[in-house]
């Protein structure tokens, strides 16, 4: 009866330390969703995760690491959770979700004045698209018939992949893009895909702390506090 006892004792202590932890959350140099500037990090995602870790009352620590590292992490190592992820039906049932900090449509582009065009998904087949390991889009564009496929360390070696004419198109968010036509020479091809990015954490995650972090953010997006975030960062949702 008294080892019962402690079991339970040790059970139940176990699940309180679980539940005070610090919740480490991974994410990406990808601006404008998350970046550092300087010493700061910044981005429409990750004010918008703060926001939510703050109002859920969580204790946090973000950090900004390559999007493989961060992904791995976050489906084997407890209390960790990745942003901004795209929910498709192959992640589904890996991770335990809070979203969405986006929803977004995915647009291939081009370099303006590159020659590239295309009418079609099927015409830009023909092309080298590039994108960065890790990322959704890699698999997405494999399932989708794309055979020649440039795979770089992150975001921004891509679009200097792009800009450089190593590579003929690439996918950028369509939330982004009109900001990035203003600074690089970019012109549209075809749209790709359409998800929802939100928050992924490791699929033992704490029910009742993924509640919190869900009814945080659901907050923030009815008050109009993630519509004003985008529009700090240049970004324009249609909806």
């Amino acid at each position: 009866m008294k080892s019962l006892l402690l079991a339970a004792l040790i059970s139940l202590t176990g699940v309180s330390g679980a539940h005070a932890a610090t919740v480490q959350l991974f994410t990406e140099e990808y601006p404008p969703f998350s970046y550092h500037e300087g010493n700061t990090m910044k981005g429409a995602s990750t004010e918008q995760v703060e926001m939510v870790m703050h109002a859920a009352g969580i204790d946090y620590k973000i950090e900004i690491m390559p999007w493989t590292r961060a992904y791995a992490a976050a489906q084997t190592t407890p209390m960790t959770c990745v942003f901004s992820t795209a929910h498709n039906d192959a992640r589904d049932k890996l991770f335990k979700w809070v979203e969405p900090l986006l929803v977004d449509d995915n647009i291939l582009v081009a370099k303006a004045g590159s020659g590239i065009s295309a009418t079609s998904l099927d015409d830009a087949k023909k092309y080298i698209v590039g994108t960065h390991r890790g990322d959704y889009t890699q698999d997405l564009l494999k399932a989708m018939g794309f055979t020649r496929i440039d795979v770089a360390s992150d975001f921004s070696a891509t679009l200097r992949k792009l800009l450089s004419g190593r590579i003929d198109i690439m996918p950028v968010s369509g939330l982004y893009l009109e900001k990035m036509q203003a600074d690089q020479p970019l012109v549209k091809i075809a749209l790709l895909s359409s998800l929802s990015l939100g928050i992924a954490c490791e699929k033992n995650f704490p029910d009742d702390l993924r509640a919190r972090m869900q009814s945080a953010l659901d907050a923030l997006i009815a008050d109009g506090t993630q519509k004003t975030i985008f529009a700090k960062y240049g970004l324009h949702p249609e909806n």
